[in-house]
């Protein structure tokens, strides 16, 4: 892998392991000569995870539409800015850019672009591993929640499975160079589940 989008807050969180894991996170992947891609802000944990990545002599590239330059307050030192139009462009461009995807905490923005992201791979547009990074349980609750998905029948074990998880930074970076996409379709009938 090559380069790695993230996905993350803009804000911090409660919990001083969220900024400490993003800052580390950011310096693991320049250590491993893995570019940064993300969401191109200064704030919260994608300004932690930027200058992580910066910090240790990392790549990173930011992806932001230019009406959240105000908002979100573009990163100054970033190895490129990448202005869109929309949110939608900001995904794709993302995606474009990456080798693999990686979650840390956030709020409905976050969750929008890893469902999407996800999404996306269960139907073979693209086979790039998606990786959370479950900083103190901080998903516990989103993985039942898709465990419920499977038991309930709306999901098939071989899609839940497609989601790689871990609390270890190493850990998951292991899973996702060693990820091999399904080759089974999305699509479940009255006959197979």
């Amino acid at each position: 892998m090559k380069s790695i989008t993230v996905f993350c807050g803009s804000s911090f969180g409660s919990e001083d392991i969220y900024k400490e894991q993003a800052i580390l996170l950011g310096q693991t992947l320049a250590k491993n000569n893995i570019q940064l891609i993300y969401g191109g802000a200064d704030v919260g944990l994608m300004g932690a995870v930027a200058d992580g990545a910066l910090h240790a002599g990392g790549k990173v590239i930011g992806v932001l539409p230019y009406f959240l330059q105000s908002k979100e307050i573009a990163h100054k030192q970033l190895t490129e800015l990448i202005l869109v139009e929309t949110m939608h462009e900001r995904k794709t461009k993302m995606n474009e850019l990456c080798d693999g995807v990686i979650v840390l905490p956030g709020g409905y923005g976050t969750l929008e672009e890893f469902f999407e992201m996800i999404t996306w791979a269960q139907l073979g547009l693209h086979q790039k591993p998606i990786g959370i990074l479950n900083i103190d349980g901080f998903y516990d609750d989103l993985i039942k929640l898709v465990q419920t998905m499977v038991d309930k029948g709306f999901l098939k074990q071989i899609n839940r499975d497609m989601l790689l998880i871990s609390n270890d930074i190493d850990d998951l970076l292991e899973m996702m160079k060693n990820y091999e996409a399904p080759t089974v379709g999305k699509w479940i009938s009255k006959d197979k589940t």
